[in-house]
């Protein structure tokens, strides 16, 4: 249905446009017939829309009628808004040869790509844990392993990072909130953690986003109690937590699209 629509209004402009053009001229019907060789009423039906004009009477009528083919179909023509030099490296280009028509086209995609890459944001792609902290996580060692990439916006803070968590609860607010994106600078890249600091842990088969003291790992909201280990136990550091992700740290899907096409395209 929508083809045939879309038929009907093609035929519509170009009856139109044959006639537009041909009354400019002061030219008649018969004369236009004439001059392509075609029936006296060919014209007539073209321009009452009953019919439109075969393919190869296309480029006759429009050579008659003094105008290009964009202007009988309505459209705008792509080389209007040219300059001068760029008409004169189109009509070289169509000088060439074959293959030096290749080697142009590569150039010009390698420039595209180069141009591409230079106007990408700068994204940093850093390891996106979908577990959350402060949940049963399962078993700790395969967290190496695990993971799926996040695409950020790169900044020194953002740089600096390794791993992004989602924190879950409220044991951490009013500094973390349930939902909250932390990145995570690892260990042992990081420093060893000081009293006072917060990072991610796991004890046994549980991690934690917690504030680091001698006496054990301590939130900030009071109502939770201060989780206490000893040698014994298997406290394993994850690494520091260093910020906070906005929502506008996290790149948009055609950024990403962008970052990646433009560092995975090979110059030639």
């Amino acid at each position: 249905m929508a083809r045939q629509k879309n038929s009907d209004k093609e035929i519509n402009i170009v009856s139109r446009n044959i006639r537009k053009y041909r009354e400019q001229l002061g030219m008649e019907q018969k004369e236009l017939s004439r001059r392509l060789g075609v029936a006296s009423s060919a014209v007539s039906n073209w321009e009452t829309g009953f019919s439109k004009p075969n393919l190869d009477v296309l480029v006759p009528v429009c050579r008659i009628l003094g105008i290009t083919l964009y202007e009988l179909f309505g459209v705008d023509d792509p080389r209007a808004n040219m300059s001068e030099q760029e008409r004169l490296l189109v009509a070289k280009y169509h000088e060439l040869s074959e293959g030096h028509r290749y080697a142009v086209d590569n150039i010009v995609d390698s420039l595209a790509a180069a141009e591409t890459m230079d106007s990408c944001p700068e994204l940093t792609r850093l390891t996106y844990f979908s577990r959350q902290l402060a949940a049963g996580i399962g078993d700790p060692t395969d967290l190496t392993d695990e993971g799926e990439p996040i695409y950020l916006y790169s900044s020194e803070l953002v740089n600096r990072a390794d791993y992004v968590f989602t924190v879950n609860g409220s044991s951490m607010e009013p500094e973390y909130h349930n939902g909250d994106m932390v990145l995570i600078s690892r260990f042992p890249e990081c420093s060893d953690i000081r009293e006072g600091e917060v990072g991610a842990f796991i004890k046994g088969n549980e991690a934690f986003i917690k504030e680091f003291q001698r006496d054990g790992l301590h939130s900030f909201n009071k109502r939770y109690k201060t989780i206490h280990f000893t040698e014994e136990d298997k406290v394993f550091f994850i690494g520091k937590v260093i910020g906070i992700l906005d929502d506008g740290d996290i790149a948009s899907d055609s950024d990403v699209r962008r970052f990646l096409a433009a560092h995975e395209s090979v110059i030639v």
